[in-house]
């Protein structure tokens, strides 16, 4: 089988990955020199704790397990089983952490509230402010600025993959081909649309102006190295309000009984904080909704994130490294894990995982792979 895909970020090379480990021949087509989307702009966390129960829980630890064979595999993914610890600093807090306990996928997400002691024994760079910490087992974490990069060097190795960079995919001509803006047809079995967060042009025209996906965009920064070992990724209880798994009657007494600083409920707030390989911090993140977006970074959410940040570490932050914003496509239906559409014969769009892209393309792609009898 041929497959052509189109998209180099993470959601399309986990496809390529696939076809090619179960022996198929690719051509992977991206518009840049290589992806500068969501792929690279993110935590490279690979999110079990707040996932919602069923199809969404299930995709991520079936991509857990995929990230760490691929991670074993090939030198520079950089993963890690380093877990998580969402933090909190008072009893209303605590009571969501308790509630998610109790959970009937609680023990596979590997749930467990620790003290402050047991929390800092666990990770000691925590030497600030809280009270208990909700520990994910389960989570862990990759390099998203240099994942995909070795991902396609791994591809590159075998004669059944063909990278073309440069070319901007305009049409899609007759079945199962696609023409670029050098004027070349590329025909295969397949054609996988991996666009990410790009759903104008050929995905408008080929999927219609109803398309159930929409953008979002975000903030994010990265610092210096903070010359100690985060152990853990962290989180604070702002996530609580994020993520689905944490529903329950105790969120809505922290809704109700606690609101968020007005910085933080203006952006849509949480913090998800990980150290990568060099030492630096990813922090983050702010969410946009509403178009049209921003073109500027505003500093009021970088000045939110540092007070929390430090809070929990007792210490400040090392200086801000990069700062920067990026774009990501979300199904409208939350609830869905990705949005899988054939818009023509032999040519399927696979766009809209969210916030959940780093993390479950491994498994979406698989999943893929699969329905389309690779």
């Amino acid at each position: 089988m041929r497959v052509i895909v189109v998209g180099a970020g993470v959601v399309g090379t986990m496809h390529a990955w696939h076809a090619v480990e179960r022996g198929h021949e690719v051509v992977q087509i991206e518009r840049e020199s290589e992806a500068r989307g969501a792929s690279l702009r993110n935590f490279g966390q690979i999110w079990v704790s707040g996932r919602a129960g069923g199809e969404e829980l299930d995709t991520a630890l079936r991509a857990r397990e995929l990230w760490e064979e691929i991670g074993a595999r090939v030198e520079g993914i950089g993963f890690r089983a380093n877990g998580s610890l969402t933090l909190v600093r008072n009893e209303r807090e605590r009571a969501v952490a308790e509630a998610a306990l109790t959970r009937a996928d609680a023990a596979a997400r590997g749930y467990k509230l620790l003290d402050a002691g047991e929390a800092r024994a666990l990770n000691p760079a925590l030497r600030g402010d809280f009270i208990a910490g909700l520990w994910c087992e389960r989570d862990a974490a990759v390099e998203p600025r240099t994942a995909q990069l070795r991902l396609r060097e791994a591809l590159l190795a075998s004669p059944r993959y063909t990278f073309l960079p440069g070319r901007e995919v305009r049409e899609v001509v007759g079945e199962n081909a696609v023409r670029d803006d050098h004027g070349d047809v590329h025909t295969g079995d397949v054609v996988v649309l991996a666009t990410g967060a790009w759903l104008g042009g050929l995905v408008r025209e080929l999927a219609g102006p109803d398309l159930p996906v929409r953008r979002v965009r975000l903030q994010m920064m990265q610092t210096e190295d903070l010359g100690e070992a985060l152990t853990t990724s962290v989180a604070d209880a702002d996530s609580f309000r994020y993520y689905p798994a944490y529903k329950s009657d105790a969120l809505d007494a922290l809704n109700a009984g606690q609101a968020q600083t007005p910085t933080a409920a203006e952006h849509k707030m949480q913090l998800l904080m990980v150290q990568r390989k060099d030492g630096g911090l990813t922090i983050g993140d702010t969410h946009e909704y509403e178009h049209p977006f921003a073109f500027d970074t505003l500093e009021d959410p970088y000045d939110h994130l540092t007070e929390v940040v430090e809070g929990f570490l007792g210490r400040p932050l090392p200086k801000i490294r990069r700062r920067w914003a990026g774009v990501y496509a979300q199904c409208v239906d939350t609830s869905r894990v990705v949005h899988r559409q054939q818009v023509r014969e032999g040519v399927w769009l696979v766009t809209g995982p969210g916030g959940r892209g780093m993390t479950c393309s491994p498994a979406i792609a698989e999943q893929t792979a699969d329905e389309l009898g690779w």
